[in-house]
């Protein structure tokens, strides 16, 4: 089985595209194989129903949190939920997300699941800054048109797809606390923030970090890691990690890759958090 990461968007672009990194582990050490980009949905759905078997990392949420959905007094089984949530427009679902913020106190707008605290994930239910809602809106629907499954949660039972949720930022900090590594504005990629990626790739190269997993990288793909001033190259790779962190608990551990045994299926959970 493949493994793949994934840095996404919800309304990719040639500009601002969606990026795969694929690859394999071995032992303890991930070895980056290839990067692709898809400018768009379409592309990239296609290319995940293509490949017949992957372990993947997704970086959006595969869950809203429990709290919310109770509110809405939607379904409390996932794929019903799901259903619900992929079925209204980002219209509709974000006077539904403002409405429950505007009723609650300042300081906690937002609803969180149980995997933010741990991870340091935004809430799923953000739809700006970042917007993860929008992705998940997008993202998930799609995972499940190419036949995947989505461990502890839903999906095509028996597939030889795997999605696990994914977020780069749970890895990244581990290595270089808060500093920034990455920028969509121009006037942003400075040389520190390439001198960041730069020292978080040696780092993962020396096996440091929570994953214990060492990352391997050919030196063309190495620079095209660190040259990418946007991150969303080196996010795809930190993906990579995770899924590759995950198939490696679900050969030791069983099918569970790694996720929390109590998790709540309603709002998932972010692989290693």
């Amino acid at each position: 089985m493949r493994l793949v990461g994934c840095d996404f968007s919800s309304t990719p672009t040639r500009r601002k595209p969606i990026v795969m990194a694929w690859g394999r582990c071995e032992g303890d050490e991930v070895f980056v194989e290839s990067l692709e980009a898809f400018p768009t949905l379409e592309a990239w759905t296609d290319r995940l129903m293509a490949e017949p078997a992957w372990a993947g990392g997704f970086d959006f949420p595969f869950g809203l949190p429990r709290e919310f959905v109770v509110a809405q007094g939607w379904p409390l089984d996932w794929a019903a939920c799901m259903a619900v949530f992929a079925g209204l427009s980002r219209a509709a679902l974000r006077d539904r997300f403002v409405a429950f913020c505007a009723a609650r106190p300042v300081g906690g707008k937002f609803a969180h699941r149980a995997t933010d605290r741990p991870a340091g994930s935004s809430p799923s239910m953000k739809w700006v800054n970042p917007p993860v809602a929008w992705m998940m809106h997008a993202g998930v629907p799609r995972l499940l048109a190419a036949g995947a499954w989505l461990p502890g949660q839903g999906g095509l039972p028996g597939s030889r797809k795997v999605a696990l949720e994914a977020y780069p930022g749970l890895v990244a900090r581990d290595l270089l606390g808060v500093q920034s590594y990455k920028s969509d504005d121009r006037a942003k990629q400075t040389v520190a923030r390439r001198e960041a990626r730069d020292r978080l790739v040696s780092r993962l190269e020396a096996g440091e970090g929570r994953l214990g997993l060492r990352l391997a990288l050919t030196p063309t793909l190495r620079d095209a890691l660190v040259a990418d001033a946007s991150g969303d190259s080196l996010d795809a790779a930190l993906c990579l990690m995770l899924a590759a962190w995950g198939a490696k608990r679900a050969r030791s551990e069983g099918p569970g890759y790694g996720l929390p045994a109590l998790m709540d299926p309603l709002e998932g959970w972010i692989v290693g958090a």
